[in-house]
This record gives C-alpha cells, sequence and structure tokens, in this order.
C-alpha cells in the first residue's frame, strides 16, 4: 500500500481537495486509511493530478525524429518521406521494442501513465501475424512499468491480411474484451483513415473488433483526408465513415481538424469520442480541430501528441497547453481545468476506460505529483490553471502507475533511462 501525502491540491475529476492523503493499494485507489507500515510518498508542494493518458500515439516514430524534409510540408509530401525512412531502417520486433521503451520512457517522465499506440506500420510479409511486433511494444510497457493500449492499425494493408493479424494479436494479448485484469494492456483495432484503406478494411476489422470486444479507432478530416475522399469517392470522409459503420459509441476520431458545424452536430449525434493532436497538426499546417465546438455539443473529447514524425516530444501536459492557447482561434477559449480534463477522463473515456484518468475510489492508482514550488510557479495565484500556463516543460516529480511508483524525484525507477536512450542509439546507428 501507497499514501501520498502533504500535497497542496489533489484534483481527482470530480473535485479538488486540499489536505487529501491519496491511498494506493495493487488494485487501484481506496477510501481506507492507510494500513500500518504503508510507504508514504511525499507530495509536499505538489499538485496531483490523475495519471495524463495520451489517447493518440505512433511510439515507432520515436525512432524518426526531425527527419529532413518532413518539417511544414503537405501530408502527401510528408507520408511517403517517413514510409522511405521506415524501409531504410527496417520494422521488425527489434526497432519495435527499442522506440516504443523510448516513447513510453519519455510519457512517463512527462506525467503520462497510458499511451495508446496507433500502430500503422508493419513488414510486407508478417509470418506470424504480426504478433511479435505487437508483444515486442506490449514487453516494452510491461518493463518501464506504463499502460498500453496497442492498436493494431493498418495504412494500405491487404484487408484480409490486416484482419487475420488482428485477430492474431487480440488472441494473443488480451483476453476477451479486449483488456487485460490487470488493466495495463488493451489491444484496438484502427486503419489509418478514408484516405489510405479501403471499405473492406473498415468492414472486416470491426468484424474482429465485435469477435474480442475491441474499441476501434481511426484518423479523420486531416488534410489529406478530405482531398483523397473527394477525390476517390466525391464524399466527405465522416459521410463515407459513418455508411461504413464506423460513427458509432465505441470508435474514436483523431484529428479532425477540418470539421464543419453540421458534422459537429453529426458526430454528436452518432455517440463517438474525439482525440485532440494540435502538437501534431498546428505545426505541420494541417489544420485547427474546434474541439471546443465538439465538446459544447457533447462529444467527449481527449488529447493525444501523435507521433514523433509530426510532433518531436511526447509532452502531453504541453500539448494541453498549446491546445489551450489555439482554442480562440477555432471557436471559444478553453480553460486550463477543461483541457487538463481532456488529457484525463476525456482520453480514458475515449479508450472505454473509465477506471483511468480520475481519481476515485475503484480506479487504477495512476497519479502525477507535479511540483509547484519552483521559480517558474511563483507569482501564480491558481496553481492547477498554472500547471499548464506556467512552464511548457515541466516533468513531474513522482509518478505512480497501479499503486507503484516508476518516477520518483524525476527519475525513472523501473529501466535505466540511459539504458533506452543507448539501446535506440546503437540500433538507428547500425542501421543507418
Amino acid at each position: 500500500m501507497l499514501i501520498v501525502r502533504g500535497a497542496r491540491v489533489v484534483v481527482t475529476g470530480e473535485a479538488e481537495l486540499t489536505g487529501a492523503d491519496v491511498v494506493c493499494s495493487d488494485d487501484g485507489l481506496v477510501a481506507a486509511a492507510a494500513a500500518p507500515g504503508a510507504e508514504v510518498l511525499d507530495a509536499t508542494g505538489c499538485v496531483v493530478t490523475p495519471g495524463l493518458v495520451n489517447a493518440h500515439h505512433h511510439l515507432l516514430q520515436t525512432a524518426f525524429r526531425t527527419l529532413p524534409g518532413t518539417r511544414g510540408v503537405p501530408m502527401a509530401q510528408w507520408l511517403p518521406t517517413m514510409a522511405a525512412a521506415y524501409a531504410a531502417v527496417g520494422v521488425d520486433d527489434e526497432l519495435a521494442h527499442a522506440a516504443a521503451s523510448a516513447g513510453l520512457a519519455e510519457a512517463l517522465l512527462c506525467g503520462v501513465t497510458t499511451v495508446a499506440d496507433h500502430h500503422l506500420t508493419w513488414p510486407a510479409a508478417l509470418p506470424d501475424g504480426g504478433v511479435g511486433i505487437a508483444t515486442a511494444t506490449a514487453t516494452a510497457a510491461r518493463e518501464l512499468g506504463a499502460r498500453l493500449v496497442f492498436v493494431r492499425g493498418s495504412a494500405r494493408d491487404d484487408p484480409q491480411d490486416a484482419a487475420a493479424s488482428t485477430d492474431a494479436i487480440a488472441a494473443a494479448l488480451v483476453p476477451a474484451g479486449g483488456v487485460t485484469p490487470d488493466g495495463t494492456l488493451q489491444v484496438a483495432v484502427g486503419p489509418a483513415g478514408v484516405h489510405s484503406d479501403a471499405p473492406e478494411t473498415f468492414t472486416l476489422l470491426a468484424e474482429v473488433a465485435a469477435r474480442h470486444g475491441l474499441r476501434r479507432r481511426t484518423q479523420a478530416n486531416e488534410q489529406v483526408d478530405v482531398v483523397i475522399a473527394e477525390q476517390r469517392y466525391g464524399r466527405r470522409p465522416l459521410e463515407l465513415l459513418d455508411e461504413w459503420g464506423w460513427l458509432t459509441p465505441d470508435v474514436t476520431l483523431a484529428h479532425l481538424c477540418a470539421v464543419t458545424s453540421a458534422e459537429v452536430a453529426r458526430l454528436a449525434a452518432t455517440g463517438v469520442t474525439a482525440t485532440h493532436a494540435p502538437g501534431c497538426d498546428l505545426p505541420m499546417g494541417w489544420g485547427v480541430a474546434p474541439m471546443a465546438a465538439l465538446a459544447d455539443a457533447g462529444v467527449p473529447v481527449g488529447l493525444g501528441t501523435s507521433g514523433g514524425g509530426s510532433n518531436d516530444a511526447g509532452h502531453l501536459l504541453a500539448d494541453a497547453r498549446l491546445a489551450m492557447q489555439v482554442a480562440p482561434l477555432a471557436g471559444r477559449p478553453v480553460s486550463a481545468r477543461e483541457v487538463l480534463g481532456w488529457a484525463t477522463r476525456g482520453s480514458a473515456d475515449g479508450l472505454g476506460r473509465a477506471d483511468l484518468g480520475r481519481l476515485t475510489v475503484g480506479a487504477r492508482a495512476d497519479l502525477v505529483c507535479w511540483d509547484v514550488t519552483g521559480v517558474a510557479d511563483t507569482g501564480v495565484a491558481d496553481p492547477v490553471a498554472g500547471l499548464l500556463w506556467a512552464s511548457p516543460g515541466r516533468r513531474p516529480r513522482h509518478v505512480v502507475v497501479g499503486g507503484r511508483v516508476v518516477v520518483r524525484d524525476g527519475v525513472l525507477q523501473t529501466v535505466p533511462e540511459a539504458d533506452v536512450v543507448a539501446r535506440l542509439t546503437a540500433l538507428l546507428g547500425r542501421r543507418r
């Protein structure tokens, strides 16, 4: 048992408490007092929040950051540039493990306890159905102590192959329902988008999802998505997704940069959830998603970083700050507390995970202690709002996942950070 004590404020997702202890067991947060001999984690001078939930990442891209020709370019140019980089290095189990380890270590050191990894890049030949790559990614998460949602994606893959691979991965990694009993690993399905995948892919992956009880995710209304949907089908992406059965409550749509007011109403009526990725879309010039309008219409909103090929950092709190700053340009201002909600319970709800993203009895014991005693927080009247407004490069003092301290005093406790760096650096050095 672990007791988190001394926090200035505890943000539960439902309330903000002062002078409150947070008591964690292996199974989750509990209301009872800590047992004698429980470990005490000092949160003096901290704001304690739920663990952040990155609802949209591409962990493989952690190995492909700041590549020449990938910044501020049209998506139609970016996609083949990235594909050539993947082919030059070679995507396999070893790269998947090394890249995921780096991306997940970075996530934990930025206060992110759960990452949804939309894995879209697969070798041409998959003798094991892709189970090795999925297992390597899951192993990295287990070693580091992070929670992982592995999204078996597809990007121009053969529909039958993609479905068979998803079937094999789900059968190998998770029980029926798509989540392990301890909640550390979840599997979902996710075509890249209507610009990339045929109607058959969407149909077959939906069938696999129904068979295993998996959530569904895809990307919609980014720059290239709108253009290709018009060229290929003479339709808008959301029209197609609706026809193909992909606007339902078990589906989350990432990006949504170019949506009309009528499409906002359509999304709200279908029960889908949305994921905002401003740290990808804005610097690339791919659009500004009207997330406040979606939230006002009743669409649950989450937050993601997307991958290192378009957003070179996996710092979700920094992207939360960006979302807050850009929101007035896409509709209305949003508060720090609203966006913090997107980065926690909003993201979790899009994953179908009511056990994540909040500090309530019965939820998983995932939390972050943010030190607000430094110079960057001096003069800040509201320490909760200051988490986003002040110090965009903020890193947490402590991070707890499942009642286990995985970052203590800013240092990763599970795998030495230097080892993670050395492994990926050596691999890229050999292959490049």
